[in-house]
């Protein structure tokens, strides 16, 4: 699974196996989300993107913070994810 926090409180782990790629996530929450070239999305932090293939951690290993204001960007990507692989835990 790939993981990030936001601000510290929640948890959302984003598993690269049931990614489809549709990008919605990227669409909603694009400071939050990105897409790379093997069509799957990623988590982000900044510049810095939560991928090997980037030579940063990925799923459990990688962690980003991400501001409070971007909580319900981050919920609603969630909640429109086609493979629903975005889960948001405390």
């Amino acid at each position: 699974t790939r993981s990030f926090h936001v601000t510290g409180v929640q948890t959302c782990a984003l598993p690269i196996y049931l990614c489809t790629g549709d990008g919605l996530c990227e669409e909603i929450a694009p400071d939050v989300f990105t897409l790379l070239d093997d069509g799957l999305a990623y988590v982000k932090e900044g510049d810095k993107v939560f991928a090997t293939a980037k030579g940063n951690p990925q799923g459990a290993d990688g962690m980003a913070n991400i501001p409070d204001n971007r909580i319900d960007a981050v919920i609603e990507s969630a909640e429109e994810c086609p493979g629903e692989c975005i889960f948001i835990e405390p």
